[in-house]
């Protein structure tokens, strides 16, 4: 079988026109480059190299070989190349955990400039926070992308590195012919409207609204619950309940506003969470990605102040 060696050797040869040169070339000496030839043509069974009294040529056989081996060897380097990337990244595959509303609008930008800087391949997990949370501990995850409520999380995770890529306020979204829209806040326990909730009882949402509730003295009636985000905006477009909702989550298109509460209802954190022991290149070329992604996704969102025809 021809080796790379005796591919490197005939193109050392046909770029320096001689043994004496292609052997300094190459950091060998002349007899081992006079070994790699003779075995080349023995094994091929022709004369690859034409020495003279002024150097050493290429025969047209010799230089047909040394075409091919240009390719090969390219070829090889690319290979070793690609190799090390995969090397250094860390991780062939990262699993990364997400949620529908903000992952549609983040990862998939950051996910092909990844792999674009790095040819690492990411596969998406969708979950809740505190059961990302959960995968996350058990090694299931390489990171996530996790929201909370500030100075009230939902889980207790030590171990866990978090990098904060946004935080939003709530507003009160309310649809674009009800009363309401007049008004220039909104006190939540004079809205008269049933509301929207979360199907999960750890969402932030949900629990900002149990926690407005508990403030109030009084029972914040529940119309529905879903997560859907077009059928949240919706529902409130036809006036039929009201939702809290933050600025990543506005959906264009339906007739809705929002408007700020009365009452302080704090702020919703968006996170990219890590294993304290993930020491991955990868993950911290995705987690530069996404500060920026998400710094630039902050300067794009505006909650819709005005009625908006739905598309």
């Amino acid at each position: 079988m021809i080796s790379l060696q005796q591919l490197r050797v005939i193109l050392a040869v046909r770029a320096n026109g001689s043994l004496t040169k292609a052997a300094n070339a190459l950091h060998y000496g002349v007899p081992t480059v006079t070994h790699h030839l003779d075995a080349l043509e023995s094994r091929l069974g022709a004369q690859l190299v034409e020495r003279t009294p002024r150097g050493a040529r290429l025969t047209p056989i010799g230089e047909l070989l040394a075409e091919e081996g240009e390719q090969i060897l390219a070829r090889v380097a690319h290979a070793e190349r690609l190799v090390a990337t995969y090397r250094d990244a860390g991780a062939m595959t990262l699993v990364v955990g997400t949620f529908p509303s903000i992952g549609a609008r983040l990862l998939p930008e950051a996910i092909r400039a990844l792999r674009e800087s790095m040819h690492v391949e990411v596969e998406l997990v969708e979950g809740e926070p505190t059961e990302l949370v959960r995968m996350l501990g058990e090694g299931a995850l390489h990171a996530a992308l996790i929201y909370d409520l500030e100075g009230d999380p939902a889980f207790d995770a030590p171990d866990l590195e978090s990098t904060l890529l946004m935080s939003e306020p709530f507003h009160v979204l309310v649809g674009a012919s009800s009363p309401l829209a007049a008004l220039d806040e909104l006190d939540l326990g004079e809205l008269g409207r049933s509301w929207i909730g979360s199907r999960n009882d750890d969402e932030a949402s949900q629990r900002v609204l149990r926690r407005a509730s508990a403030a109030l003295g009084q029972e914040l009636h529940v119309f529905t619950r879903t997560d859907d985000l077009n059928m949240i905006h919706g529902l409130v477009a036809a006036d039929l309940a009201v939702a809290l909702a933050v600025p990543s989550t506005f959906v264009p298109g339906f007739e809705v506003v929002v408007r700020p509460p009365v009452q302080e209802l704090g702020l919703r954190r968006l996170a990219f969470v890590t294993r304290g022991d993930a020491q991955l290149p990868a993950l911290a070329r995705l987690r530069d990605i996404l500060v920026d992604a998400s710094a630039e996704l902050s300067r794009q969102t505006t909650a819709p102040s005005a009625t908006a025809p739905r598309s």
